[in-house]
C-alpha cells in the first residue's frame, strides 16, 4: 500500500491505476476455498480471524499460510485435528501458540511484533465454566497491542469476590471491561451499573433446563436496566474482544494525541 501511494504521490501512477492497485491488493484469493480480506486489519484495525469451524483441517492450513505470508495468522474455533494440522505444517520460520481450552491459533513469523497501542482493556468471567470465552477476548486483545487485565470466577453467586479485581481495573483505568457470565447472566449487569466505562456482555452456553445454552443469560443482559452495557451473542469471545480492541485503541489514540 505504501508503494502504491508513493507512486500516486510521484505522479508516476494516476488516481485511477492507484485506486485498482489497491482494489487488487485488497483481496487474495486461495483457488476456490477462500478469499482473504489481506487488508482488513489496515482498514479497521482488525485483521480477518479464520473461523476454523466448519472447515476441513486442509483448508484451514491452507488459508492459515496463506494469511502468515503477511506476518500472522489468527485461528478461532479450530478442533483438536486442525490444531494438530497447523502445529506439523507451521513453518521453521514462525512461532505458533496454541490454547486448547479454546481452539485458538496464533502463528507468527519470528519477526514480527505486536506493536503496545496503549488500550487497556479488562476481562471479568463469573465462573470457571465462561474461561473459554474470556479467553478468547483476551487473546484478540493481546495481539491487537492492548493490556489485559483479567479476573475469573468472580460471580455473583459469591460476590465479594468480585470487588478486588474491579477496584483494580478501576485504579487501572481500564478503557472498557468486558464480563462473560452463563446461567442467569447476572454479572455484566452487576459491574456496569458501577463503572464509567463500557461494559460488553459475553453471555455462555453454560446452564441448563429452561433457559439453557446461554438463552437465559442471553435474555438477561438484553433486558440489564443498568446503562453502559452492550452485549454480543452466546459464546461469542471473539467478537467481545473486537469490539473492545476498538474502544480501547480509539480511546488510546486520543489519549496520546491530547498529550
Amino acid at each position: 500500500m505504501r508503494e502504491i501511494l508513493e507512486k500516486l504521490a510521484k505522479g508516476s501512477i494516476s488516481v485511477e491505476d492507484a485506486e485498482r492497485s489497491l482494489k487488487t491488493q485488497a483481496i487474495d484469493a486461495i483457488s476456490d476455498v477462500a478469499r482473504l480480506d489481506i487488508n482488513r486489519e489496515v482498514r479497521k484495525g482488525i485483521p480477518e480471524i479464520i473461523l476454523a469451524e466448519g472447515k476441513t483441517p486442509e483448508d484451514v492450513l491452507k488459508i492459515t499460510l496463506k494469511m502468515l505470508e503477511k506476518g500472522r495468522a489468527i485461528v478461532s474455533r479450530a478442533s483438536k485435528e486442525h490444531v494438530e494440522a497447523l502445529t506439523k505444517a507451521a513453518p521453521a520460520n514462525s512461532i505458533l501458540r496454541r490454547d486448547d481450552r479454546v481452539g485458538m491459533v496464533v502463528i507468527k513469523q519470528k519477526d514480527f511484533r505486536v506493536e503496545k497501542t496503549g488500550g487497556k482493556v479488562g476481562i471479568l468471567a463469573a465462573g470457571t465454566a465462561d474461561i473459554p470465552a474470556a479467553e478468547e477476548a483476551r487473546i484478540i486483545a493481546e495481539e491487537m497491542g492492548c493490556e489485559v487485565l483479567t479476573a475469573y470466577d468472580v460471580g455473583v453467586a459469591g460476590i465479594h469476590r468480585l470487588f478486588p479485581p474491579l477496584k483494580e481495573m478501576i485504579e487501572k483505568d481500564m478503557d472498557v471491561i468486558v464480563v462473560v457470565a452463563g446461567r442467569e447472566g447476572a454479572l455484566p449487569s452487576v459491574v456496569s451499573g458501577l463503572v464509567d466505562v463500557p461494559v460488553i456482555g459475553v453471555p455462555t452456553s453454560i446452564g441448563y433446563g429452561f433457559g439453557e445454552k446461554g438463552v437465559g443469560a442471553l435474555m438477561a443482559m438484553l433486558q440489564a436496566c443498568s446503562l453502559g452495557l452492550a452485549v454480543v451473542n452466546i459464546d461469542g469471545g471473539v467478537a467481545a474482544g473486537v469490539m473492545a480492541v476498538l474502544i480501547a485503541n480509539r480511546a488510546a489514540k486520543f489519549r496520546k494525541q491530547s498529550v
